[in-house]
């Protein structure tokens, strides 16, 4: 077998030769190019299994070389150059498909653990799995490119802002990440800033001293210091109120904070995790959400895609999904037929994984026997598959006989999401739809 083939496209002279050096003293054969246009007409040529790119090159740009390659061969491993710190440019490659990035100075040994991995890396993998965190299941490039961006970014302490759909999976990815970090033996605290009253908000976030309100009867610790040493999310941080905004703003940029009714400045000792599914550009621009604590939350973004934008992960994450519910639920375990695949695949799923749970759960509970075929599943989709929003919400509601609560987890939706929605549609005038 010939040796794995590595092109490395860099610009300055002296870098490029270290680099070829470098690796040629590894093993692997080595090609070069000082250019992105030299570089695509090497990559007609056999025996190239991973190119080496700086983004920043004369004519066109690293990014476009990559999209290149990911046009014509689409798994060939890009991995990408950047200057030290530029965080944002190593994300949007990664977004284009690249298999990881290094920074510059390039250390050696970092380079060699890397390409070691990708020339052993076996692309069938299904599941991301994490050492005292949970297991998420994907092999969708835009899946792989969020591991491999939430495992560089896990060993900092930086602040990340997890973005996607209700039901992709954030509180998995900020679990997986709080594993990974150097403070995986602390906490892992979660809030969901939907699901609370905003009257409570402030002393869920900060804690109270004794007698700071009516019925405040001893002292109590807030998330920031129960999450002390560890990792706070704070999830559907879109929700807060613009006051606790303010706040949390101090805690990103100061480190302190004080509990309601206290005076004493307290240190806060945790790694910032936020997750929202709103879009807080636009937000900001209307004017509800600060654009000085988006600007701190966007250090290290990463974006999970939706259900229907990796439709080939469908058949795994049910198979999986349907494995851990007959486990948990002591029932036998059952197997999908590939009509019931099929139909899986075709459906939009609004509600993401969280919906797709949920429907495979009814199914479990319901059916027979060890295959879940396309007429089982059928059956739970029809009504939701063809009907307006408004009318899944209609329905949601009446499964769920009036219980709001309920019926978001329903539709894979956070509480204060359906609210809107049945503000949005004039739903909130009917009395059997409780909260």
């Amino acid at each position: 077998m010939s040796a794995f083939g590595i092109l490395v496209v860099e610009d300055r002279d002296s870098l490029r030769r270290m680099l070829e050096r470098a690796l040629s003293g590894e093993g692997y054969r080595v090609m070069t190019a000082e250019s992105a246009e030299v570089a695509l007409e090497l990559l007609g040529q056999e025996g190239i299994d991973l190119v080496l790119t700086d983004l920043k090159l004369p004519g066109q740009s690293g990014i476009e070389l990559l999209r290149a390659c990911r046009e014509s061969r689409p798994d060939l491993p890009v991995v990408v150059l950047t200057a030290y710190g530029t965080v944002h440019t190593a994300v949007e490659a990664m977004k284009e498909g690249a298999a990881d990035f290094l920074e510059k100075p390039v250390e050696i040994d970092d380079l060699f653990r890397l390409v070691a991995s990708l020339a052993g890396e076996a692309f069938d993998e299904t599941a991301f799995n994490v050492s005292g965190g949970p297991t998420i299941i994907g092999q969708h490039p835009k899946v792989r490119a969020a591991f491999k961006l939430l495992e560089r970014v896990a060993r900092t302490d930086s602040t990340v802002l997890l973005t996607g759909e209700s039901g992709t999976g954030k509180e998995l990815f900020a679990r997986a990440l709080h594993a990974l970090s150097p403070r995986g033996e602390g906490p892992f605290v979660a809030v969901n800033c939907a699901a609370m009253p905003e009257t409570l908000i402030e002393n869920e976030l900060f804690g109270h001293e004794k007698g700071a309100f009516t019925g405040a009867h001893r002292r109590q610790s807030g998330r920031f210091e129960v999450a002390k040493g560890g990792t706070l999310l704070l999830d559907e941080i879109g929700e807060l109120p613009m006051a606790i905004q303010a706040k949390v703003l101090r805690v990103l940029e100061e480190r302190t904070f004080e509990r309601v009714g206290g005076s004493q400045t307290l240190r806060a000792d945790v790694r910032l995790v936020a997750a929202t599914n709103r879009k807080l550009a636009t937000m900001v621009e209307e004017g509800g959400f600060r654009e000085d604590l988006f600007y701190r939350l966007e250090v290290f973004p990463i974006e999970l895609p939706p259900l229907r934008e990796r439709r080939s992960d469908v058949r795994l994450l049910a198979q999986y999904l349907l494995d851990r519910i007959a486990q948990r639920q002591k029932i036998g375990r059952r197997q999908l037929t590939s009509s019931a695949v099929k139909l899986l695949e075709s459906h939009p799923w609004p509600g993401n994984v969280r919906q797709l749970a949920n429907v495979l759960e009814r199914a479990m509970i319901v059916g027979d026997g060890p295959r879940l075929d396309a007429g089982e599943v059928r059956q739970l989709l029809s009504v939701s598959g063809g009907q307006s929003d408004r009318q899944r919400l209609c329905d949601a509601l009446e499964e769920a006989a009036g219980d709001k609560r309920q019926a978001a987890e329903i539709l894979g939706v956070s509480y204060r999401t359906l609210q809107r929605r049945i503000k949005e549609y004039d739903l909130g005038g009917f009395p059997e739809y409780r909260k």
